[in-house]
């Protein structure tokens, strides 16, 4: 493997630097639509009758559907190609913001849930792996973790951005959607699904790929193949043990922590005032995406303190967020769960960057679709797991109770990191 030289943006040739904007702004403008939803999704579930163990199973729906599609349509973006891939993926979207703005009915949510989840599983392992190839390409040997980083930044920024207005638009225009018999939440939704089709145009224009022969069989090929999928990305595992240790971490990791990124609402919104609590539920929002982005910048500065040794830091970030979580669920006041939640969502951005670059590191270009696939597959596999048992705890007994029994998972996260670091430490850096 060849040395990796230290990233700095000024001395990037004028072609990569270019390639990082176009994408930042890409994921600016796709986590941007998706700030718009995710900041009242919860809020608007309870709004048409749902608790919050039928929140969790929606969610828990969500994360299966992604689970089952994932390897087949990882294997379409390397067949067919990243782009049109991720395009058909936009056009899912917005068949799933239609389907949640026409029904209060359990099952037609689940299919809308279901449709998230559908394109999920065709935007994972596809633009991703185009910027990091395309990168690779124009800036060879170039550390990428900082890139990721950039990346990272930007689509922390969308969603926070996103859900400002998402958390606003409720509290601004919600009495003339309900006196139009809509929901007042239902007004973030038209926004997203606007903004959705504008990153479609986006995406046609300005991402460019060298077009790939397009095979008629190839949807089909990708099902057939997921056993061979499986079998080989399960063998590239086995060969390096520093990618299934890293795996079956971000599966506890995921188990631990989805659940409070999708229950926080519901248990802050009573600390708050009812005239306000949506905005405030926003702003919130905003804030955890933005102290994400603040820690995704933190990042390579604290990656350098573990001298780029990314293991070394994924397990002091995973340690960390074990003990935050445990005192976010013993917060009882707003301004105590504010302050707690932001230095959760900081560690939390602290710790993205470096997964990512263990991975990339362990696999080759041809590979890196399936195996960000089956990343993503482990990890929805961990978070409808860690959601459904999160749900059905907090419907019986409480959610921060929910919430401290889920920092057990981050423990176990520590453990399997500790012995990554370990044993594996020369391999990985």
């Amino acid at each position: 493997m060849a040395t990796e030289l230290e990233f700095s943006i000024d001395a990037l040739p004028v072609p990569a630097r270019r390639h990082i904007r176009v994408f930042q702004v890409h994921q600016f403008l796709d986590r941007f639509a998706m700030g718009l939803t995710v900041a009242v999704v919860a809020l608007a579930l309870t709004d048409r009758g749902m608790d919050l163990f039928q929140i969790s199973l929606l969610f828990g729906i969500y994360s299966i559907t992604t689970m089952a599609m994932e390897l087949p349509f990882g294997g379409l973006a390397d067949n067919i190609g990243r782009k049109p891939v991720f395009l058909a993926a936009v056009v899912v979207s917005v068949i799933s913001l239609a389907l949640f703005l026409s029904t209060r009915d359990f099952y037609v949510l689940a299919l809308s849930f279901g449709f998230i989840g559908f394109g999920r599983a065709l935007r994972s392992g596809t633009l991703d792996a185009w910027f990091i190839e395309t990168f690779k390409a124009a800036a060879p040997n170039v550390d990428v973790q900082p890139a990721l980083a950039k990346a990272q930044w930007a689509n922390a920024m969308g969603l926070a951005v996103g859900a400002v207005l998402g958390g606003l638009l409720p509290d601004l225009l919600g009495s003339v959607a309900e006196r139009l018999g809509f929901s007042v939440y239902d007004v973030s939704y038209v926004a997203s699904l606007a903004v959705m089709l504008g990153v479609f145009f986006y995406t046609q224009v300005f991402i460019v790929e060298k077009p790939r022969p397009l095979n008629p069989q190839a949807l089909k090929q990708g099902f057939a193949s997921v056993p061979l999928v499986i079998k080989d990305a399960s063998l590239l595992a086995l060969r390096h043990p520093a990618l299934s240790v890293l795996l079956a971490a971000l599966a506890f990791f995921l188990m631990a922590t989805n659940p409070v990124e999708v229950l926080w609402p519901t248990y802050a919104k009573p600390m708050l005032d009812e005239d306000y609590a949506n905005t405030a539920i926003g702003v919130l929002t905003a804030a955890y995406f933005f102290s994400i982005a603040f820690g995704a910048s933190l990042s390579p500065r604290i990656n350098r303190i573990f001298k780029r040794r990314h293991a070394f830091t994924l397990a002091a970030a995973f340690a960390c967020m074990a003990g935050v979580q445990i005192a976010l669920a013993l917060q009882g006041s707003i301004v105590g769960f504010m302050t707690v939640f932001i230095l959760y969502s900081i560690v939390l951005g602290v710790s993205e960057t470096p997964a990512s670059s263990i991975l990339h590191r362990c696999v080759e270009d041809r590979q890196r679709s399936t195996m960000l696939s089956l990343k993503s597959l482990i990890q929805q596999l961990g978070a409808a797991l860690g959601l459904i048992l999160a749900g059905a705890i907090a419907e019986v007994y409480s959610t921060p109770t929910a919430w401290i029994i889920g920092a057990v998972f981050l423990v176990v996260a520590v453990i399997l990191i500790g012995i990554l670091t370990k044993r594996l430490a020369p391999e990985i850096g």
